[in-house]
């Protein structure tokens, strides 16, 4: 998929796609890039995410910018907002999830970090991923901390999602998950607030990576897709 949306993208970016273009049909592109259907809609619907293409139903997939923005929506939420929230409220959350947690907390905690570790599906594990920052939240013991991320649990997986598709981040996420765990275990309110700060900069700072990657020279695949690019408009 990371192949694909590169190949789309770069295609996008320098013009081979141009705004206002339709992309080639799911068949067409399926076949040249030789891909299954289900990995090409990925790459699709991240292209939509970076705010590069919109979807058409009945029509197809129109580019509507050369240029990825800089703050990507995921669900009804920015993903500036969704950071700003999530740095106010997770990160106390974490310290009074430090003091408050119980027994019981810690096993649940502990028993989904050991699923997701062992998770390779990445639907599943966005699934377990939301649901770990929502019992964080509940073993803070506050009810209004989990009605929060509750209003944003769907935005918060589309975003696990994307990037856990585009950059990577799942074998990274466990790591920052697990030092949170072993701070609540150890009772350490500073700890556990250093873990989801380090967290969630992790996630902005490869959302930034994503959306503003650094330039790259031009390669022979370019060309092709310049090609191909410049093919579709003529025979529109």
């Amino acid at each position: 998929m990371e192949a694909v949306l590169s190949h789309l993208r770069d295609a996008i970016e320098r013009g081979a796609y141009a705004v206002g273009d339709k992309l080639p049909s799911e068949a067409e592109l399926c076949r040249r890039l030789e891909v299954s259907r289900p990995v090409l809609r990925e790459a699709l619907r991240a292209l939509q995410t970076m705010g590069l293409t919109v979807s058409r139903t009945g029509k197809g997939t129109f580019v509507v910018s050369n240029g990825a923005v800089p703050d990507p929506t995921f669900g009804d939420y920015a993903a500036s907002d969704l950071l700003e929230v999530r740095r106010h409220v997770e990160v106390p959350v974490a310290g009074y999830a430090a003091v408050r947690r119980t027994p019981e907390d810690l096993d649940h905690l502990t028993h989904l970090l050991e699923r997701m570790e062992r998770e390779t599906d990445t639907t599943a594990w966005v699934a377990m991923d939301t649901l770990f920052h929502l019992a964080v939240a509940q073993a803070a013991r506050n009810p209004v901390f989990r009605r929060v991320i509750e209003e944003i649990r769907d935005a918060l997986a589309r975003q696990s999602a994307f990037l856990n598709d585009v950059g990577g981040r799942r074998e990274q996420a466990n790591r920052e998950h697990r030092a949170i765990v072993e701070a609540l275990v150890d009772r350490s309110e500073h700890d556990a607030v250093e873990a989801m700060k380090h967290h969630l900069a992790r996630v902005e700072s490869t959302l930034s990576t994503i959306v503003r990657p650094a330039h790259r020279p031009a390669t022979d695949a370019d060309a092709d897709a310049d090609a191909d690019g410049s093919e579709d408009r003529e025979r529109r």
